[in-house]
């Protein structure tokens, strides 16, 4: 099912203490589990009423709390963002005095992110969460806007920027998570190629380095790395072209949630499906019926939901005062290996609101 993400550029969705309409729009109806779907009607109906019990309400000292205005900015749109953009609407609607604008440069470069930062810088915002495309290439760019407001980065870091804390997955250790995953599927060992989005992109060369790490001493041996720019179309072909190029490849290694999809489309268009194990990140749709069918080995599941909320709620919080939200460099949500021996009950557990809801409620 292709996700029903915002039709807009960029993308919008603010709370304002009720629920606003227009955010259904960025979560996409997810089968087999119906995730999405089942978490924009049930989370955003059993937070309802938090949301307006808080919504005018005032500080110790009699004063109303200050309406803050953050933004978070993606680096493409998809699946895996439709869930960050919930959290983020979900951390919002209970913290009651908070509006959320999440956006997405359609174009995946860093020039047309940036300029969604400057839009934002000057409609007055007071905090930003950006995942950078090239966090080398917008380190001083980064810091510009450091200088002027909260810059936090989530999902993607940059490190050598000002930016105040990384709010995400420990791509190293992730990176690692795969590498188990490809031993796993290929016990003999064998060759694999390596299927990238933004090359210079902090989780790309987390990912790769955790990966490397894990494959170290190890019968499987990488032969290429090919990138896409965060296109499923273009990862596809990629695929196809290195099958067609590397007979005897024994495994493909995705690491967006956009891989998975693709390359099971080109190892089954190759007629290698059993013959070449492919392994992946995210828990995308297309991938977790992958795994369900047995085209693909595994993938690691990100916490899309808790990077989104866990974002807001500690820049919320920050602003306010308690600078010990984001005192620590890095702030790390969780990561799983899903084969096909746990995904049924990865997939059941979707369904259970307080599965979204037990890490780092507010």
């Amino acid at each position: 099912m292709t996700p029903n993400l915002p039709q807009t550029h960029p993308a919008r969705s603010v709370w304002n203490g009720k629920r606003n309409p227009s955010a259904a729009k960025a979560a996409p109806a997810v089968a087999p589990a119906k995730k999405l779907h089942f978490l924009l009607l049930a989370l955003c109906s059993a937070l309802l009423f938090q949301a307006c019990d808080k919504q005018g309400a005032q500080s110790a000292d009699g004063r109303t709390p200050k309406r803050l205005h953050l933004a978070f900015v993606a680096n493409s749109p998809g699946e895996f963002w439709a869930i960050v953009n919930l959290g983020c609407d979900i951390a919002a609607q209970q913290l009651g005095d908070v509006d959320v604008d999440f956006r997405y440069p359609t174009e995946a470069t860093v020039e047309a992110q940036q300029q969604i930062l400057t839009n934002l810088l000057a409609s007055g915002v007071d905090g930003i969460a950006i995942s950078p495309i090239d966090a080398e290439k917008q380190t001083d760019f980064l810091n510009a806007i450091a200088s002027k407001t909260l810059l936090v980065c989530a999902d993607s870091d940059a490190a050598a920027s000002k930016r105040v804390s990384y709010i995400g997955t420990d791509n190293v250790a992730a990176g690692g998570q795969v590498a188990e995953l490809i031993k796993e599927a290929l016990p003999s060992g064998g060759d694999v190629a390596v299927f990238i989005g933004y090359a210079k992109a902090q989780n790309t060369i987390d990912r790769l380095e955790g990966i490397r790490r894990g494959l170290a001493g190890s019968k499987v041996r990488i032969v290429e790395t090919r990138e896409d720019g965060q296109s499923r179309a273009v990862a596809e072909q990629n695929a196809r072209d290195t099958l067609a190029g590397h007979p005897g490849l024994a495994g493909v290694v995705g690491i967006s949630g956009y891989h998975g999809p693709a390359l099971r489309t080109a190892v089954q268009a190759a007629d290698k499906v059993g013959a070449v194990q492919i392994v992946c990140f995210d828990d995308n749709t297309d991938t977790l019926t992958g795994i369900l069918a047995g085209d693909i080995h595994g993938t690691i599941a990100q916490n899309p939901f808790q990077i989104g909320k866990q974002t807001i709620v500690h820049m919320d919080k920050y602003l306010r005062g308690d600078k010990s939200q984001l005192s620590e460099p890095t702030i790390y949500t969780s990561s799983r290996a899903l084969t096909k021996t746990n995904v049924e009950h990865y997939i059941a557990e979707q369904k259970n609101i307080s599965f979204f809801l037990k890490d780092g409620s507010l």
